[in-house]
């Protein structure tokens, strides 16, 4: 007789109310895979546009397809976890039973469940051991993509980073990465959000409901843009003249908006998604246990309040992450 296990199933595309807990089979690992008992997850945007389905004209098709036409073919959501080596391949190494460990899911999903089973071709590391298992999940994707574009900015010390939503999952973690290259860091978000940027040590900090930073007369060498919700080519105004403009949302419209302005002038426009690499992983741990950087977790909730937690994260008044505890006798 099969194993069942605990998991958020996701059946139908549509509102958070469309999450149900309910029971599936056990996954078995395969000789390269590694079965992981799931601790912790996260619920990313991410997660919240998979879940709805609002994807972009490009792309639609293909992840319709993908994923399912008329329903998902994959029933379960998330996209990064921390947990604990329950059974190893025999053909996997570099891991063994009972290691603490980080990964992402990739388009394979899967952590809102109980146990997950993953090829070590995704980016997998040790877990930090100075932080929980709801913190050191949102490194797989949060810190990983942060790191992706602050290395792209190409940062030296002392100059200047303006970061656009830098309050969220991406931002709390490139706002860390910015300071450690020696950058003079100001962060842009609402006004609720201005003192953990302060406490992540952004030298400045901008109310968008206050003060439109494309118009005080600042002119940073970097600007790296996480929520890419207005014009690019009147913010890549406020870049020096050989500055760099990160969009990490590359929505047509934006694209277009920047390669025109970096066409008509000597300021880059850079786009690109983020790939997960295992060795990032590690530097991200050692920067965690050596204390020069921490995850940021507004919320934890339960895996039985998964709909609350997907209506948290798509309001967009989350700071930092929103994490879920996988209980493993929710229904004991």
């Amino acid at each position: 007789m099969e194993e069942q296990m605990k998991a958020v199933l996701w059946t139908k595309y549509g509102p958070p109310e469309l999450l149900k807990i309910g029971e599936t089979r056990k996954p078995v690992p395969k000789d390269d895979e590694l079965l992981i008992r799931i601790h912790a997850a996260t619920v990313t945007p991410g997660d919240c546009e998979i879940r709805r389905f609002e994807m972009h004209v490009l792309f639609w098709l293909p992840l319709r397809i993908y994923f399912g036409l008329t329903k998902p073919k994959r029933p379960i959501l998330g996209m990064e976890l921390a947990g604990e080596v329950e059974e190893v391949g025999k053909n996997v190494t570099g891991f063994k039973k009972g290691d603490q460990i980080v990964s992402d899911t990739g388009l394979q999903f899967g952590a809102y469940a109980e146990y997950v089973c993953l090829n070590t071709k995704y980016a997998m590391a040790l877990k930090p051991v100075n932080i929980s298992y709801e913190e050191a999940a949102s490194m797989p994707t949060a810190g990983l993509n942060a790191l992706h574009y602050i290395r792209m900015a190409n940062l030296q010390p002392g100059q200047k980073i303006l970061i656009k939503g830098a309050s969220g999952c991406f931002g709390t973690y490139a706002v860390q990465l910015a300071k450690l290259h020696g950058a003079e860091v100001t962060g842009v978000d609402s006004t609720e959000k201005l003192d953990i940027l302060q406490e992540l040590g952004a030298d400045h900090t901008i109310d968008y409901t206050r003060e439109d930073f494309t118009k005080n007369g600042d002119a940073y060498d970097v600007i790296f843009d996480v929520v890419g919700d207005s014009s690019i080519v009147r913010a890549m105004k406020s870049l020096n003249s050989n500055g760099r403009y990160i969009l990490a949302t590359p929505w047509v419209i934006r694209v277009v908006q920047g390669l025109w302005s970096s066409m008509i002038s000597r300021k880059k426009f850079i786009f690109s998604l983020a790939k997960y690499h295992a060795e990032d992983l590690v530097y991200l741990k050692e920067l965690i246990e050596s204390g020069k950087l921490r995850p940021v977790i507004d919320k934890r909730y339960p895996m039985e309040q998964m709909i609350e937690a997907h209506k948290y994260v798509q309001r967009g008044s989350k700071v930092g992450n929103v994490a879920i505890t996988i209980g493993h006798n929710l229904f004991q």
